[in-house]
């Protein structure tokens, strides 16, 4: 286990910044969206669902590229693959920007989909290839990138948003495009391949029970956790939040809240208990806040209450499942965290449609009732499948576990 201290946290070499400025835009896309939905729905004369494709389209692009993205770096190298990914990504948030209907935007999504999946699976193993100052120093520079992206993103986009729904589009392919620069630039010494993984792996890796469980389990929270990102925007238009700049600040609450849990809360509940009752005892709590929001549906700060609240829970459990992942099985993390985010990533494209469908035709408040009956069946089956997942609730192997899992935790 890495002692070195976090105070080293600033002495790194400048290819380890360029890609940490890289993965702050990155996850920054995740949330970007959010804050523009209903002035895209509007602009385009587009329904809430057709909007919703907008993560649809995204994650489900994402989900599947994330099968093949341990196979395909291993054979081209880190560097090529970071770059790859970043030209995706300005490539199609460009053309986004530029696009005439919302189901343009829906297809460039896709391909942006594609850019993500490649730029974040590689981006941890680069810094920590890199970084001076031990593992711990560079795993903290990593969650502190991860945590300023998913808090930024909706608040920039909220802040382009207001100026027009196009704005946060072409605000990422130019901080992509930098980020794009500054790897050419800076990432001098291209960092060694891995052994080379068979495609199939992240295919057979879940048929082992406990990462089955636990990715099965990951699907259906994740339909809670896009019920609470994805619909929730629409919601607040009836209570008189419709403008980007106000989803915007809204949101920016519930990306500080994940930042703070999932970077201190989690490591602070998982030293206490074992990782397996954290989540039983969180993941109900995730339901219960899902639920308020149904209950609250009509009601402006009981609405934002829950979803700041949500985002402190939410935090606890992308990190935690995560951890569950990394230690269920003898598997290459690599392999593990590719299987997982697979699955997981599906379980978000299924659920922004899935809940505007429902305010359509049951009531506004039936999404988020369905988001907590979702997430109550993934504590189910983690319960279920507990005698699979001993393992993770032992001692944690080394610090670059825990940073290795949240790698796609916040991907979402």
């Amino acid at each position: 286990m890495s002692h070195d201290k976090p105070n080293n946290i600033l002495k790194q070499p400048t290819a380890v910044w360029a890609v940490a400025f890289a993965s702050v835009i990155a996850f920054m896309g995740i949330g970007l969206v959010d804050p523009i939905l209903p002035a895209i729905a509007a602009s385009l004369k587009a329904t809430p669902t057709e909007t919703e494709m907008l993560f649809t389209s995204y994650l489900l692009i994402t989900g599947i590229a994330m099968f093949f993205s341990s196979w395909i770096s291993s054979r081209i190298g880190a560097k090529k693959t970071l770059l790859i990914g970043l030209a995706l990504i300005v490539v199609f948030a460009l053309a986004a920007g530029l696009s005439p209907n919302v189901e343009a935007i829906i297809g460039f999504r896709a391909g942006w989909g594609l850019g993500n999946a490649l730029f974040i699976s590689t981006a941890l193993a680069t810094i920590v290839g890199a970084a001076s100052g031990g593992t711990s120093s560079a795993i903290i520079l990593y969650e502190a990138a991860l945590g300023l992206g998913i808090a930024i993103g909706p608040l920039l986009g909220g802040l382009l948003g207001s100026w027009s729904w196009r704005g946060p589009f072409f605000g990422t392919a130019v901080l992509m495009a930098v980020g794009f620069v500054a790897i050419v630039s800076l990432l001098k010494k291209n960092p060694e391949k891995p052994t080379p993984t068979s495609i199939g792996a992240p295919f057979k890796a879940l048929a082992k029970p406990a990462l089955g469980f636990l990715a099965a389990a990951a699907l259906f929270y994740n339909i809670g956790f896009f019920v609470l990102l994805a619909y929730t925007p629409f919601a607040l238009v009836p209570l008189g939040v419709d403008s980007a700049i106000g989803l915007g600040f809204i949101f920016f609450g519930w990306g500080v809240a994940l930042a703070v849990t999932s970077v201190w809360g989690a490591p602070l509940l998982t030293s206490r208990m074992p990782r397996t009752r954290v989540l039983w005892i969180v993941m109900p709590l995730l339901a219960i806040d899902l639920a308020a929001a149904g209950l609250f549906i009509g009601s402006l700060v009981g609405l934002i209450v829950c979803v700041v609240v949500g985002g402190l829970l939410l935090g606890i459990l992308n990190t935690v499942l995560t951890e569950c992942v990394m230690e269920a099985t003898d598997l290459p993390r690599s392999v593990a965290s590719s299987a997982y985010s697979g699955v997981r990533f599906l379980g978000g494209a299924i659920a922004p449609p899935a809940a505007t469908l429902l305010a359509d035709t049951i009531s506004p408040s039936t999404p988020f009732f369905a988001g907590a009956i979702s997430v109550l069946v993934a504590v189910a089956l983690i319960v279920i499948g507990h005698k699979h997942l001993k393992r993770v609730d032992g001692p944690a192997e080394s610090p670059i576990v825990e940073a290795e899992s949240l790698t796609l935790a916040d991907a979402t």
